[in-house]
């Protein structure tokens, strides 16, 4: 056995836990900072539905269904079907983290009415990365048992599969920036927030962009690993 194992330790492990730090890190700041702006009440009193529905007449959008899903930080925007699923902690809240959170979904709607270019990309590639995600593994395990040659070409196809799950992480980064950078300028050009309470708003989404930005270096790090421990087993 090789591939770079010492005894039972095997160093590339360190990538592993450097991604988990960093993705265990972005999720506590994320919902720190949106419990504690969550306490904050907006002076506009609009609630996460409310805001959002606002936010997307005023873009001309009058054809994306606004909905209530269970869940905490659950929301997401569907252009599947055109709904914009709001979360139990959004939906009816009026406060900043509310409809801050709200405006980014809304953010994404916008992106897929103008056909935004990096928008269109994730949603043509979902297919081939959650492909990739289901098989990357077994594909490499599978050949772990194989001979020289038909298990590099396995442990190859699946590091392949797996970087279509990196791919996705990579174009997500561009399109969730972009819908935050929307949804700050339009709550400021609609008033639905004033200055103090954007600042605090900016905060929220920018907690959220690091879990994006801490997903993408995880994947990374992960593909990374599989490159250093497989990368010449046909040498071996």
């Amino acid at each position: 056995m090789g591939y770079g194992y010492y005894g039972w330790w095997d160093p590339t492990y360190v990538l592993v836990i450097i991604g988990a730090l960093v993705s265990l890190f972005a999720s506590a700041r994320v919902k720190g900072t949106f419990r504690k702006y969550s306490r904050c009440r907006s002076m506009s009193n609009m609630t996460g539905a409310q805001a959002a529905e606002r936010i997307l007449h005023m873009a001309g959008i009058y054809d994306v269904i606004i909905r209530h899903v269970p869940g905490s930080l659950t929301d997401h925007y569907d252009p599947r079907n055109k709904t914009l699923n709001l979360s139990d902690t959004v939906y009816g809240s009026a406060s900043v983290s509310a409809v801050g959170v709200a405006a980014h979904e809304c953010g994404h709607a916008i992106q897929h009415q103008k056909n935004y270019a990096p928008l269109s990309i994730r949603s043509a590639i979902v297919p081939a990365a959650n492909f990739g995600s289901a098989v990357a593994w077994p594909l490499i395990l599978a050949g772990m048992f194989f001979t020289s040659s038909t298990g590099a070409l396995l442990i190859q196809i699946g590091i392949i599969c797996f970087s279509f799950a990196v791919l996705f992480q990579l174009v997500t980064l561009p399109v969730e920036f972009n819908a935050s950078g929307r949804a700050l300028n339009i709550l400021e050009t609609s008033g639905i927030l004033n200055s103090g309470e954007l600042k605090q708003t900016r905060k929220v989404l920018g907690a959220a962009a690091l879990t994006y930005v801490a997903g993408a270096a995880a994947a990374i790090l992960q593909l990374l690993r599989l490159v250093l421990l497989f990368g010449g087993r046909n040498d071996n």
